[in-house]
Order: C-alpha cells, then structure tokens, then sequence
C-alpha cells in the first residue's frame, strides 16, 4: 500500500525481471498468489505500493527485501537515528535557532499586560496561590506556564488588573512568556519533519519551516503568556509521531514508541485547548486510513489486522486516557483553597474547597424536612437561585399572550433573602420544626412556601412568558377566580443510592415534579424583559429528565419561630459560620467540572476586535493587543498576507489538480504513475482534511471569534502550500520537461514569492514585537485594507 503509511506489498517476480529505475518510480504490484483473473480485475487506476520508507530525516531508502537478519539490522539502524537526528539533524537545529531568536528576542517586551495575558496571568497566579478558578479550557497549557513562573520564584501575587498594566518587580516576566515562546520555537523544525516524513525534497520542507517562522501571526501568539503556541506544538508533534507510527514496523520497540509519543501529544493538545481535539479526530482519521489500505493485503490474515487494529485502538486510547486524567488529578490537587468561580461550581464542590462554601454553612442540618428553611441553586449550567418577590407578571406580554397575573418566580444570580424558601407538609398547617423530627424523603409530596411573601409555589396550564412551550410557575394569588391553586410537588431524588432515599442539604441532586400536571420545574436560560427585573425565567416542563431541571439545597436551617415577622426577621439576620469541608472524589470532581466545561458557554457579544470564519482565510481583521502609552507603538494580530494570500490560493489549486486527475483518470487517462498518484492523494487528504477539520467546525459556534482562532488551521493551510509547490514542480519537470526554462522560470518565481514573504515579515514585525514608534502617517501606511483597525493616538 502507500509509503507514508509503512504498508509494502512485495513482488518477487517484479524485482527479479526489472530494477526500478529511480527511487521516486519504484513501485510494486499485488501478491502473485491473486489469480490472474483477479488481476485483470483490479481497477488499474488503484495505486500500488511502494518500496520506498522515509528515514526519520525524511530520505528515501530501499525498504529491506533480502534475509531476516539483514530485516532486524535495518530495523535496528532505523531505531538508531531517531536518536541521532533529533539531535544532529541540520536543518531541524538551525530552524530552531532561527525561530528562537525571532521568538526569545527582547522578550520581557513589554513590560505590561498584553491582551489575554490578563486572563492567563490571572489563572497562573490561582495556580500558584492554590486556589480554584474555573475556564472553559483543560487546564495543561496554564498548569506548564505556571510550572516555569513558580521555578523561577514567583508567588502569584500580581493581580493582572487591565490590560497595559506594568508589572512590578515580583513578576518574572521572561519565566511566565517562556513556555509559549519554547513551543513556538519547536514549532518550524517539527513542521520540517512533517513535510520530510512525507517524501517532500529537503529544499521544499526546509521551506516549510521557514514559512512558519516568518509568520507574523505565529510570531506574535508565541511572545506572550498565551496558549496557543502550546496546542500548535502539540498538534504538530502529535502528527509527526502519527506518521511515524504508521510507517514503524508494527509490534517493534519503534511502533509502540511512536504510538505512545503521539497519544501522549495528541492529548496533550486536547488538554491545552478543547479545539485540539480536531487534530486528535485527524489522527483517527489517519488510522484509519492507514487501516482501510491494508485491507486488501491477503498476505495479511484477518487475525493480524485485527490485532493489529486492537493494539493501536487500545494503545492510543489506555496512554491518552491516562494523560487526561492526570492533567485535571494535577489541577484539581493544586488548586484546594476556594476562590473567584466557586459559584460555578455546584454546592457540594464549592463546599469541598478550603474556605469554600463551608464558609456559611456552619451548624446548618443536613436533612430537610417539614418546616426546612432552604435556598434552591440551580445545579448545572448558569449559577442562580430560585426566586420571588411581591411583583406579578404583566397581565399581557408584548406579543399579546395574555398571563395569570400571579407572583413571579424567577431565577437570581446573587444571595437574596428572596430565594429562602420553606419546606412544607401539605397536611400540616404550621411551619414550625416539630419536636419529632419529620424528614422528607425520596417520592414525597411536598409544598414550597416562599418565606418573605408566604406564598406557595405553584404552576399551572398557561404558557410561560418566554418559553410559549413550557408551563408558567408562580407563587399563588387567590384572586377569586376559577383558577385553582396547584401547589403540590413530588421530590425527586436523583442520587438517592447513595444517601439510602434521604434529602440532604448540599449533596442531594433533587428534580421537582409537579403533581397535577407532571411538569418539572426548569431553569430556561432566557432573560425577562424589565418588568422581570432582567432576571432568568423559571418554568415547567413536561420534558423531566434535562440537567436543567436538577436543583440543590445550598443553605439550610430550621423553623423555629411560629410568627411570620420573627421568621422574616430570622431570615434577614441570620449569618453563617465556617465548619469543616466536605469531601468530593477525584471522579465526582472530575465529572462535574468536565460538564460545567462543556455547558457554561460565553455569552454571545460583540466585540471590536471580533471577526467571522469567513474573514480569515483572507486576513480581513486584526486584534489590537497592546499600545505603548506614549506613541503609537503597538502590538497587532496580523499574519503574513504574501503566505495567508498564497496558501489559500494553494488550497484551490490543489482541490483543482485533484479533480483534474480524477476526471483524468475516469477517462483512463493516467497522469501519474501509481506511487505518484498514491503520494499526491494520500499527503492532500491527509493535509486538506487537517485544514477542514480544524476551519469549518467555527461556522457553526454560537459566540464570539477572533483571528487566532484560525492559527490551528493555518498550520495545515502552510503544509498543503508547501506540499502543492513541491507537486507542481514535478509536473512541470515531467510534462514540461521539453522546455526546461518554464521550471527555472517557476523556481525563480518562488524565489521572487519567498522574497515577498520575508519583506511583510520585516516590514510588519513592528506590529508583532511593538517596539517601533510610529507616527500616524506610519500606522496608515501599514493599513493595507480599511478593515484594518489599526490604532492611532498620537499625531
């Protein structure tokens, strides 16, 4: 099958009559154990495979054909220069030069905070102050940051207040940049290997790596306490181990190396940022592959490929599982003091934090029962509590539905003495704790009384005000009319194996069920207008079992006066004290924040700086990311437009060779030879889908974007460049061999492109490093296009 994937049909017959006649042409056909029939059937624009494997440095060699012992040798002497070539090779250690220096280069400039270093800063800091925050994002790229900054002595102590802020002389500012600015480094020699792992020449993946390094974009992300360097360097190794692994002997020492040192990176990248999950995908998608091309094999038997395809499959998934795990066993065991974002966190887990929740929750009972006084959070999702207040729905909204007029009950993102509510036995007349303790418990019938207004939790057939499909839930009005109270509700206990059937405050997930219409109350999400004060609509759904019907009892004490003004006055004045904190489990922490991750989304707004996917293949906007206060030095999010324009352009040139070829090859017109056609498809799949996988998923994301967003897939975008470069100066050497001046015309003219990129690149590094004063006059002669907002403060 394919080269880049290691898999080699072997043809004795065909190596006895005829040597191939270059490196570049030989190829093999079928097992001869196929009937001739067989043969004559074999679709014949099917490539066949090559006996050609790349060295770690990506030259050529003869793949092994002769004895056993001399297989183990060459088996061996491959093991041996991955050793010898990540340390020796040329080209990968002077890329790396070049890349460090554009990246380490006046580092610790400037001495403020740029862009999301006020994020990121913040969150190295909870890190090494050990207290809990909370992010969309894994926590490995901030968790390695952090590592560098408390090496080099820092305690966290700086706030990270704006952005332009100055740091003070506690914050080391080379050690909190010099993780990001060491991945981007390694970045340009990795994107070598990669192009040379896929039997590019060593002109054009030495190209690669430059292009890499004089990307303006590339450049800028890896200066400063950003993540996105990291996930770059990740995903790039990652897919370098991948191709390697494929292409090991499988079952050797090298194929579980490399498996495991790209599970180990592909997670990792997963772990830094959700997105690297793509690159993660595109593995899988080349297992595949690599799987479905061995397929037709029969030297092959069912039981190896089926082993084989186990071992990878449980390889992969056991080593990237674990690194996972142990990503968020590290964060979770660093941070143990309760912080800033406790509250997004349910009342169980905020409890288990130092100083947490526990903080007012001292003495407070654990059982609710008859007569509980209690707040409701709700669990999962936007941090609020069940609420009322003494003010009615409109009697009509603004689109002419009309209301029952009765109290509303909403949801409320801060502590109010409105969300106190009282558990109460419908049979029961007072709200006092009895003497003998009367607990409720899983499937009981119970009535929520509000305990400022004293009026019962109630929902009913009329559509509620935001949600025309679900039910309204009030607080019940005796207006005197025909429309009865319904204010009974059945608890639901969604953990009760693990507290035997009892409702405890804190720890119990409960789900209210209403009795006369089976509708559970729900968390909606949607924001009321004014008349609702702003605040988050609750109502009833006949659809239980969502997250957003859980609820937990986070505060709760006893009734003890019978008089409503002493429960009130009860009720404004009490104050809780710390006590002991709970304990959670790894795997509850672990579960819990994996959800709050996936569903607490950033509210959709709109920024200045915001743009569309539509916007950046074409670079239509920038990211101001810090201004000098006295002139108009700044630091822009720009790429290198000569390499932004040029790659794009790339990938429609190569969707064109690729339907060419196709039509061609319907025609039975064969362009290229097997091993051509083999490598031209199998390296623009692999690259074109890389670039798909990581651009087209953000047109379907509901929040606010920005260009860096697209750097993942600009990092493929650059090898299909390279790989397309590389393809058309074959085709021209080979179709247009008769006028040898037309390929020294397309060198020169890559030379000429090549030359273009290192002028944007040097013209344009004032906006990446900030470190150039400019006048007005220069900041509009950098604004090539009118989208860009480039900023001007000074004449």
């Amino acid at each position: 099958m394919e080269t880049i994937e290691g898999s080699t049909v072997r043809n004795r017959k065909a190596q006895q009559k005829k040597p191939p006649k270059s490196e570049e042409e030989t190829t093999e056909v079928r097992d001869e154990n196929l009937s001739s029939n067989e043969r004559h059937q074999r679709p014949s624009d099917e490539p066949s495979s090559k006996t050609l494997e790349n060295d770690d440095d990506g030259k050529e060699r003869k793949r092994s054909t002769s004895t056993p012992e001399k297989h183990e040798r060459d088996v061996e002497n491959d093991r041996f220069s991955v050793t010898v070539n990540l340390q020796f090779n040329g080209a990968t250690v002077g890329l790396f030069l070049l890349s460090f220096l554009t990246r380490f280069y006046s580092i610790g400039y400037p001495g403020g905070v740029v862009f999301d270093e006020i994020h990121f800063g913040k969150f190295v800091s909870l890190y090494l102050k050990n207290t809990f925050y909370f992010d969309q994002h894994p926590p490995l790229g901030k968790l390695l940051i952090a590592g560098a900054a408390g090496t080099a002595g820092y305690s966290g102590s700086f706030e990270f207040p704006k952005i332009g802020s100055e740091y003070d002389a506690s914050v080391p500012v080379f050690a909190l940049r010099f993780v990001p600015a060491l991945c981007g480094s390694l970045l340009a020699p990795i994107v070598y290997s990669i192009l040379r792992q896929m039997k590019l020449g060593q002109g054009i993946s030495l190209l690669g790596g430059l292009l890499i390094v004089f990307d303006n974009a590339l450049l800028t992300h890896s200066r400063f306490i950003l993540v996105e360097s990291i996930l770059l360097f990740f995903a790039a190794l990652g897919i370098l181990a991948i191709l390697k692994f494929l292409q090991a002997e499988p079952f050797s020492a090298r194929w579980w190396t490399q498996g495991t040192i790209a599970a180990i990176s592909l997670t990792a990248a997963v772990c830094v940022k959700f997105v690297g999950f793509y690159s993660y995908l595109l593995a899988v998608y080349m297992m595949g592959r690599h799987v479905w091309q061995e397929l037709p094999d029969r030297r092959r038997s069912s039981i190896y490929l089926t082993l084989k395809v186990l071992a990878m499959a449980t390889l992969v998934l056991c080593v990237s599982a674990a690194i996972y795990l142990g990503c968020f066993y590290v964060h979770f065991a660093t941070l143990y003091k309760a912080g800033p974002h406790d509250t997004v966190m349910t009342s169980a887990f905020q409890a288990s934090l130092e100083g947490g929740l526990a903080s007012i929750t001292r003495g407070q009972p654990l059982r609710i029962q008859h007569g509980s006084q209690i707040t409701l959070k709700h669990t999962h999702g936007r941090v609020c509590w069940l609420h009322s207040h003494p003010h009615v729905y409109p009697i009509k909204y603004a689109d002419g539905r009309g209301s029952s007029h009765q109290q509303q009950v909403t949801c409320y993102g801060f502590k109010d003495v409105n969300n106190w509510w009282i558990v109460k036995r419908p049979e029961k007349e007072g709200l006092m704790v009895g003497e003998d303790p009367d607990y409720i418990e899983n499937g009981d019938i119970v009535q929520l009384v509000h305990g400022v207004t004293s009026r019962a939790l109630n929902t009913h057939d009329v559509a509620s005000p935001m949600s025309a499909l679900c039910q309204e839930v009030s607080c019940y009005i005796d207006y005197n009319i025909s429309m009865p109270a319904n204010l009974l509700w059945k608890v639901e206990i969604l953990n009760s194996k693990d507290s035997s059937g009892k409702w405890f405050a804190i720890s119990s997930q409960v789900r209210f069920i209403h009795v006369n219409t089976t509708a559970a109350l729900k968390f909606t999400g949607e924001q009321l207008p004014d008349w609702g004060f702003n605040q988050f609509e609750v109502a009833a759904d006949r659809r239980q079992y969502t997250i957003d019907t859980i609820w937990n009892v986070e505060e709760h004490r006893y009734t003890q006066h019978s008089d409503k003004k002493e429960v009130l006055n009860k009720l404004l004045t009490t104050e809780m004290i710390p006590t002991e904190r709970t304990r959670l489990s790894f795997w509850n922490k672990f579960y819990e924040l994996q959800m709050k991750m996936l569903l607490h989304a950033d509210k959709v707004e709109g920024h200045m700086y915001s743009s569309e996917p539509h916007e950046w293949p074409l670079m239509d906007k920038g990211i101001a990311y810090w201004i000098d206060a006295d002139s108009n030095a700044q630091i822009h999010l720009l790429g290198n437009v000569v390499l932004w324009y040029s790659a794009t352009i790339a990938i429609a040139l190569y969707v064109a060779f690729l339907v060419f070829y196709l039509i061609r090859r319907r025609r039975q017109f064969y362009d290229l030879e097997p091993a051509e056609w083999a490598r031209f498809r199998m390296g623009g799949e692999i690259l074109l889908v890389g670039y798909l996988l990581h651009y087209l998923p953000y047109f379907f994301v509901e929040r606010t974007l920005f260009l860096y967003n697209y750097l993942p897939a600009l990092l493929f975008k650059i090898l299909l460049l390279c790989f397309t470069i590389d393809h058309t100066q074959m085709v021209l050497r080979k179709f247009v061999s008769s006028r040898p001046k037309l390929a020294g015309l397309f060198w020169a003219f890559v030379g000429v492109w090549f030359a273009g990129v290192l002028y944007f690149f040097r013209r344009y590094s004032a906006l990446s490093y900030g470190m150039t004063a400019l006048s007005a006059d220069d900041v509009l002669e950098l604004r090539l296009k009118d989208t860009w907002d480039l900023i001007v403060h000074k004449p």
